[in-house]
């Protein structure tokens, strides 16, 4: 847990106790704050013990310093939480558990990450090469651990964080060394009203640079483009343009499947990504850029940076190599919850053997047309199953398998087949459902965690 400091006597309201928020009433409690809980649900406010739970009609704001948010629930779009509203009406500022550890940790360095796509892996990439270097670092936010339950870092450490739309509203505090933008697609609309209303949310990230600030900005989409020319206009930043379809000139891009710095005069092509396996895939590109473009900045050699990239072992759910059995990949992509995520995951491999389904999400799988030619066979599960066969239709082979079992089963007995059949043939079962999966499991954790084990049962049973 991070110690706070300066917080003794004042009043905080911590509205959300899952775990950041919960993490938050035992900081600031340790710190001395007094703390007023709230959760709308009671089995939430009973598990946070001690804490004084808050009385929405009874709360003296004007004794009330700051109200920490769960980023989770709604304070303005669609309809704003009560706290929320009666907050405002007294002028008592909502933040975040990361706004927090900024306060707490000015003698460290932070680096900020945000984008539709792409966080998770790029934030742990680039903790993944600062930690390989020998430089103390801590990784969390959106990502993992909550920012309060972070170690400790020694002044000069580097704190990690991938931030939402919904946690970047929320962090006044925060003035990131080194802050990445990866790309814009349309996503939390109804949390942000429009699309316009998300970018927004995206550039907070932006508003308070540290001194000698770098901002490392993809430019493959119009409004990160938009985001990338306020950002040089503002000042205070170092822009680095970020791409995957252009030349970056002044920046990092990709190309051909090789790392390009472009910082300097020269464009100097710094690695092949086909030594690192788990990067697969033009998005997986951009991740290695900006990562490599960020430990850059916070001053590692271009050599170090490289050979540690080279080692990362990938990120669980997301096109996780779990084993090679008999010729044949599989991959755990159960992080793949919509069809913009498992596009990712069928643009980067041939000859797929593909489980897929669950709860649906709205839109279905109908926008993956276009990489159907890539998938021998599917096999469907869960709720998705109806709709995602008459998608597929006569384009793709399916099966109706009901559970991820007996699609995994017979998933691997055809891609063994075909690698028989096809002598250097490098088949692939994906895990890629392009459905949440709440229908059948307690989150895609747990159906990937389900996979992974059938996977291990198969292999051993070889």
């Amino acid at each position: 847990m991070i110690p706070l400091s300066g917080f003794e006597g004042k009043t905080f309201v911590v509205v959300g106790l899952g775990k950041s928020g919960t993490g938050a009433v035992h900081a600031l409690a340790a710190a001395g704050a007094k703390v007023l809980a709230w959760d709308d649900k009671p089995e939430a406010r009973a598990a946070v013990g001690d804490a004084a739970l808050a009385e929405i009609g009874a709360i003296d704001w004007s004794a009330v310093d700051a109200v920490v948010w769960s980023p989770g629930i709604p304070h303005t779009l669609p309809k704003p939480h009560p706290l929320a509203t009666a907050a405002r009406a007294h002028g008592v500022p909502l933040i975040c558990d990361a706004d927090l550890l900024a306060r707490a940790k000015p003698e460290c360095r932070f680096v900020g990450i945000t984008g539709t796509n792409g966080k998770s892996t790029t934030t742990s990439l680039i903790a993944h090469v600062l930690a390989a270097n020998g430089v103390p670092c801590a990784a969390g936010g959106n990502l993992g651990t909550a920012a309060l339950d972070l170690d400790d870092l020694p002044a000069g450490g580097v704190y990690v964080l991938e931030l939402s739309s919904y946690q970047l509203e929320l962090v006044p505090s925060l003035r990131p060394d080194v802050a990445v933008h990866l790309n814009v697609s349309p996503d939390h609309l109804d949390r942000h009203g429009d699309l316009a209303g998300y970018v927004a949310a995206k550039r907070h990230l932006f508003d308070h640079p540290a001194d000698g600030a770098v901002a490392v900005i993809g430019v493959d989409d119009a409004e990160s483009c938009a985001i990338a020319a306020s950002v040089a206009a503002q000042g205070g930043w170092r822009v680095l343009p970020l791409a995957t379809e252009t030349v970056a000139t002044g920046g990092v891009y990709a190309r051909s499947g090789h790392i390009v710095d472009a910082t300097g005069s020269v464009h100097e092509q710094v690695l092949d990504l086909a030594e690192v396996p788990v990067l697969t895939g033009r998005h997986n590109s951009q991740n290695a850029a900006a990562a490599f473009a960020a430990v850059r900045a916070l001053g590692l050699p271009l050599n170090r940076a490289v050979a540690a990239i080279r080692t990362y072992p990938g990120l669980a759910h997301r096109q996780e190599r779990v084993g090679e059995i008999n010729g044949v990949l599989y991959v755990n992509d159960s992080k793949a919850t919509n069809a913009d995520a498992t596009e990712k995951a069928l643009s980067a491999y041939d000859t797929m053997f593909w489980i897929l389904g669950g709860q649906p999400k709205a839109g279905g799988i109908a926008p993956l047309a276009r990489y159907f030619r890539r998938v021998v066979r599917a096999y469907l599960i869960g709720d998705a199953t109806e709709a995602f066969a008459a998608t597929l239709g006569d384009d793709v082979p399916f099966e109706r398998c009901g559970t991820l079992d007996v699609a995994t089963a017979r998933a691997g007995d055809d891609a063994e087949a075909y690698a028989k059949r096809h002598p250097g043939a490098r088949p692939v079962v994906m895990l890629s459902p392009a459905c949440a999966s709440w229908d059948q499991f307690k989150s895609f954790e747990h159906r990937g965690d389900v996979f992974r084990e059938l996977v291990n049962a198969r292999g051993g049973a070889a």
